[in-house]
């Protein structure tokens, strides 16, 4: 009988338990991926944790899915998720990558130094409003500058109502920084680009070396690429922390909502338009060039809001396209196999 006492611990909830059906009540194992690898992931029951083979039958998972297998430990099926974190593929490829499942809060991590980039803030907070996923910018390596209220105050220029934390990664009394997040059963992801200090922070938060570290360029501050998979910890306090590897692309698909609220203050602009498809460049009564000449509008956002939604509208279109023809294949391929087997035998 499994115990979901225990597994609430890994963020089992009411969600996952209205999925069973009554057959499965008795007979199935509730299991979460905790790490995910090419040919097999790690995943934890009530009990303990073991490798699951990954076979061509399972659909796409990640870390943070619940799955359930049988008493053989065979994949049954994947329980539909409360949030995903997805991005389209980096480089040319058209196809979805997922990032991470049935997360509570994303730390959107940054560093105070020369690294820093609101835009790339922008974009994070795009990913997390479109998997409807509370955000919180985490600002770390504070030990490094006298002044961490205006590297807040760069943040809070964003969105007035953003939770912005600043921190010293190194520092084990960050977990009390963070404590607000970090509940029993709670599932956070952190998300930033390589040498923000994300691995650094969850070694602080789980109170051990668990992760590697690499110091970040002294050129640029940029970061090495150091954590190279996702893994998902349970920290002392009962929370669970999700890290991710440094993303040197993040592009944007199907996220057209999430892209509107991250830019909400331009959306309430944009309402006082006098055409209802202004493109907020030249046209007469626009209340976007307004606000802009005014200077109750960074330009730099503006033209981040623009880049953003026209990406997103190219990668939708391309990802739409190519699901499109999957779906035109698996049909032939349907037909083909009918067709075979009517004629079998003649």
């Amino acid at each position: 009988m499994t115990n979901f006492h225990i597994l609430a611990a890994m963020g089992w909830r009411p969600f996952f338990q209205q999925q069973l059906t009554l057959e499965e009540w008795d007979c199935v194992i509730p299991v979460r991926v905790t790490e995910q690898h090419k040919s097999q992931l790690t995943v934890v029951s009530d009990s303990h944790t073991f490798s699951l083979p990954v076979v061509p039958s399972m659909p796409a998972l990640v870390v943070g899915d619940w799955l359930l297998l049988n008493e053989q430990h065979q994949f049954l099926r994947l329980l539909e998720r409360y949030s995903c974190f997805k991005r389209k593929s980096a480089g040319t490829g058209n196809d979805w990558q997922l990032i991470a499942a049935n997360v509570d809060t994303a730390f959107i991590v940054c560093s105070m130094n020369e690294d820093f980039n609101p835009s790339r803030i922008e974009r994070y907070l795009a990913l997390a409003e479109a998997a409807e996923v509370e955000p919180v910018v985490v600002l770390t390596k504070a030990d490094l500058t006298e002044q961490p209220e205006q590297w807040i105050d760069n943040v809070r220029s964003i969105n007035k109502q953003l939770q912005v934390v600043a921190l010293n990664a190194l520092d084990s009394s960050c977990a009390d920084a963070l404590s607000d997040w970090l509940k029993p059963g709670s599932t956070v992801v952190m998300l930033g680009s390589s040498g923000v200090g994300k691995s650094t922070l969850a070694n602080s938060l789980l109170g051990e070396a668990r992760q590697l570290t690499q110091g970040i360029r002294e050129d640029d501050a940029k970061g090495r690429h150091t954590t190279t998979g996702r893994s998902l910890f349970p920290l002392p306090n009962g929370g669970l922390i999700l890290d991710t590897p440094g993303m040197r692309e993040l592009q944007l698909a199907d996220c057209h909502d999430g892209i509107v609220s991250a830019f909400a203050d331009i959306q309430q602009l944009a309402e006082g338009c006098r055409f209802a498809d202004c493109q907020h460049h030249s046209e007469p009564g626009c209340a976007v060039q307004a606000a802009l000449a005014q200077g109750e509008l960074d330009p730099r956002r503006l033209a981040n809001y623009k880049k953003l939604l026209k990406e997103d509208e190219l990668n939708s279109a391309t990802l739409a396209e190519k699901r499109a023809k999957d779906k035109a294949f698996t049909r032939f391929v349907n037909y083909s196999q009918k067709e075979s087997r009517k004629f079998k035998g003649r």
